[in-house]
């Protein structure tokens, strides 16, 4: 995408805000995004207002603005790479955009992104695993969609969840991710004013429907 004089002024007229209250409200969510990554399976609500640039979901926004600073990179899919985004991104959070997946602390991306490569992000080191990149995903929802049950660290027994929109081939990919602890990427579901964490140290399995027999 190219961006002229024009684009930049345009989109700095249309910037949206950021917190209300900046201190309680980035606190706030802060908490809700290590509680959904600590509990991973549980939907966090994130209580505060805040209007996100479309096509940004309110909790996506909240997200990248109580994570990233001018300390970290970011990378964008190909359906938030615009103007408005950029700039909102950009002026609240003080960080670089990068075009190389693999070198972005943070990660913006959908569902809808069929060829979701978790390997082409940065994975962290044996010494440095929290050199890993954080991916938010948004969703449609937490209430429709393929079901799966996650095990592991912060669950008791087993968690089933659900997502819509997963590319079909994301449990076998998650395997991969997850067999590289301590390496590996960490991801934040986001859909409207929730979260849902998937830390690297969760299994992922898809629940099979039963299907009723012939009569």
């Amino acid at each position: 995408m190219t961006y002229s004089p024009d684009n930049t002024a345009a989109s700095m007229q249309q910037l949206l805000p950021a917190w209300e209250d900046t201190v309680h409200d980035a606190q706030t969510v802060f908490r809700s995004l290590l509680k959904a990554l600590s509990e991973p399976g549980t939907i966090q609500r994130i209580r505060v207002n805040l209007q996100a640039p479309a096509p940004l979901h309110m909790a996506t926004a909240a997200a990248c603005l109580a994570l990233m600073d001018y300390e970290t990179t970011a990378w964008l899919a190909d359906e938030f790479d615009n103007d408005a985004v950029r700039t909102y991104l950009r002026f609240h959070c003080g960080l670089p955009l990068v075009s190389e997946k693999s070198s972005a602390n943070f990660a913006v991306l959908s569902s809808s992104l069929q060829q979701l490569d978790l390997q082409g992000f940065a994975q962290g080191s044996m010494t440095y695993p929290d050199k890993s990149s954080t991916l938010l995903i948004q969703v449609d929802d937490f209430s429709s969609g393929t079901e799966y049950q996650l095990t592991g660290p912060g669950i008791k027994d087993k968690r089933s969840i659900y997502i819509s929109g997963l590319p079909a081939d994301f449990v076998s990919k998650w395997q991969v991710n997850h067999t590289a602890f301590p390496q590996g990427v960490d991801v934040i579901f986001c859909s409207g004013d929730a979260v849902l964490g998937l830390p690297r140290t969760s299994k992922i399995a898809e629940v099979q429907s039963e299907e009723l027999p012939c009569t």
